[in-house]
């Protein structure tokens, strides 16, 4: 095992792309991102087969990266006694409205969930227990940890598996051989060193992508950090398999999460822990207005929408209602808070602000795309190989499977590793295609090597790219509302922007990833338009609502929506799949 240390920055200067070094790396199994999923493939990689080479690839340090970098204070998705996988999958369709989803893709995720969980405890990380030992729920399916070392936990695993673990190196692009994935590339982001993976197998681990849409709450900031997901999940993994054909599944199922105003603190912790209703403006209790939908118990698109829905009907602004919390309820809660987001509590005593007395104002986030919480994400078989042969995801990269969380990632990231040993056994590296390699370094190195210094700084497409997908394609400035018209124009200026992928420059190492990670983005959100232009339709409002189409139509689009991108010519197809049910019951009852 070879623990790569993050190395220091340093200043990056080369004449020409001769003068950049490159480095070289053969692997059984290359993990793109050292999140959550991409752990679970390095440990149950090495509990398969010891003697395979894994190499892990992270942006960022292994110790704190990904979506689950700053701890969880609940690992959703944890099957209680009495209940079974095929329980979950019901209640998971149930939460997308009936579908679609893949039913085979949950059921397989389901049968390992717990076993993550429990893997997970006998590591160290400490569950909330009640006094005969049994996990303590915060909601059907939920588990209460305390997870600040949620992330540290999962990363010594990791490198105790014996996984080289390469931090600090961006990936930009996939290396491909006879049409099939063979690796991956990239730099260093400290270093500035020319990275080639090549494996037999490659499982991508990268996020969700966020920061697509412009957020209210950062406003006032240029860090961009005041989002609902980890801001540095961008969208890459969706971006280098699209680029390359892969095929997309749901990416119109975007995820809209609801937030207290101003700041972007949960409020499950309020609502559902501690019962405290939605309310509007005249103290209406909101969800009564769902009752046909389960009222409180509706599915989570109807209640993240909900709120937007008081606003536009001017009976906005909307509250959790916590005036009913006895004083040492309130107290519990802004406990909880302090082991969960502490920054929230000092929030509300910034504002002296006695949740007693006065609710807590809620309102919706910008959306995003995260195959966690939502289907979006790649197409794949259960063994979570995509529609590129050798490529494989895992976590928020596989799509077709909503509500997985964080319970559901890790579980992604054992079945992915199990599909890719499968696939790498008796199968020799394939050569490497030189043309490929040059052709990639010099693009990746080609916003800091010009000459040129006139151009656009990457924070200028993404505030642009932001500012596009919020007015056109249904940000939340429009209550996530789009339809044809607007969607043909934020698809016109997509294009556009990525025209001007030749002009982006780059200072230094840093802005030369924020570049890559740029173009990323203008990617994934071409593909996310196109799905909301193929389906005709408004079947999650908020998630997903066309005004010109404001009804369900089950008789075209009970499916999914599909695309695919021409490597060689960047143009893109949408098409559908058909949703099957294999688990009995009523598809919108839990």
């Amino acid at each position: 095992m070879a623990r790569i240390k993050t190395a220091h920055a340093i200043t990056f200067n080369p004449e020409n792309l001769a003068g950049i070094e490159r480095v070289e790396i053969t692997a059984d199994l290359l993990v793109i991102g050292g999140g959550n999923a991409g752990c679970f493939v390095a440990t149950e990689a090495a509990k398969i087969n010891s003697k395979l080479k894994v190499i892990i690839a992270e942006k960022a340090d292994i110790r704190r990266s990904g979506a689950c970098s700053a701890g969880m204070d609940a690992i959703n998705t944890y099957i209680p006694k009495g209940k079974t996988p095929e329980d979950l999958v019901r209640w998971s369709r149930a939460q997308v409205g009936g579908g679609p989803l893949r039913e085979d893709l949950a059921l397989s995720n389901a049968r390992e969930l717990n076993e993550c969980v429990e893997d997970l405890e006998r590591w160290g990380l400490p569950i909330l227990r009640d006094k005969q030992g049994n996990a303590s729920y915060r909601g059907k399916w939920d588990i209460s940890i305390h997870g600040e070392q949620l992330k540290p936990i999962m990363a010594e695993k990791a490198l105790e598996s014996g996984a080289d673990v390469y931090n600090r190196v961006a990936i930009t692009s996939l290396l491909m051989y006879d049409g099939f994935c063979s690796g991956a590339m990239g730099f260093g982001i400290r270093d500035g060193k020319f990275y080639i993976f090549r494996a037999k197998a490659t499982v991508v681990c990268t996020g969700g992508a966020g920061t697509l849409y412009k957020s209210y709450t950062a406003d006032s900031t240029d860090s961009g950090s005041q989002i609902w997901m980890c801001p540095y999940c961008v969208g890459t993994g969706y971006a280098i398999g699209f680029r390359k054909g892969a095929e997309l599944t749901s990416m119109e199922q975007r995820w809209v999460a609801t937030r207290s105003k101003d700041f972007c603190g949960p409020i499950d912790t309020i609502s559902v822990g501690y019962k405290s209703a939605i309310i509007n403006s005249r103290g209406e209790r909101v969800m009564e207005r769902y009752k046909d939908l389960g009222g409180d118990a509706a599915p989570r698109y109807i209640r993240a929408n909900a709120p937007m829905e008081e606003w536009l009907a001017g009976r906005g602004p909307c509250y959790c209602d916590t005036t009913h919390l006895q004083p040492e309820e309130a107290e519990d809660l802004l406990i909880d808070y302090l082991n969960e987001r502490p920054s929230f509590v000092l929030f509300l005593a910034s504002r002296g602000q006695d949740i007693t007395k006065e609710p807590i104002e809620i309102y919706g986030s910008d959306p995003y795309i995260v195959g966690g919480h939502t289907g979006s994400g790649f197409w794949v078989d259960t063994a979570r190989m995509t529609t590129l042969p050798g490529l494989f995801a895992a976590g928020e990269t596989a799509g077709g499977n909503p509500n997985k969380f964080v319970g559901g990632c890790a579980a992604e990231g054992k079945l992915a590793a199990r599909g890719a040993i499968t696939w790498v056994t008796g199968k020799k590296l394939p050569p490497l295609d030189e043309r490929q390699v040059q052709d990639e370094k010099d693009r990746i190195y080609a916003p800091i090597l010009t000459n040129d210094t006139d151009g656009i700084r990457p924070i200028e497409m993404k505030e642009r790219l932001q500012r596009l997908m919020d007015e056109y394609a249904g940000g939340i400035s429009q209550y996530y509302r789009t339809n044809e018209e607007r969607l043909d124009y934020a698809l016109k200026h997509i294009k556009i922007l990525q025209s001007q992928f030749g002009y982006l420059r780059a200072a230094d190492l840093h802005e030369l990833m924020q570049a890559h990670e740029t173009m990323d983005r203008v990617d994934v959100a071409e593909a996310v338009v196109h799905h909301l232009k193929a389906r005709k339709e408004t079947r999650w409002p908020g998630w997903q609502t066309r005004s010109d189409y404001p009804k369900r139509d089950d008789r075209h689009y009970d499916c999914f929506i599909e695309s695919k991108r021409d490597p060689d010519t960047g143009h893109i197809i949408t098409f559908t799949r058909p949703y099957t049910q294999l688990i009995s019951g009523n598809r919108r009852q839990a």
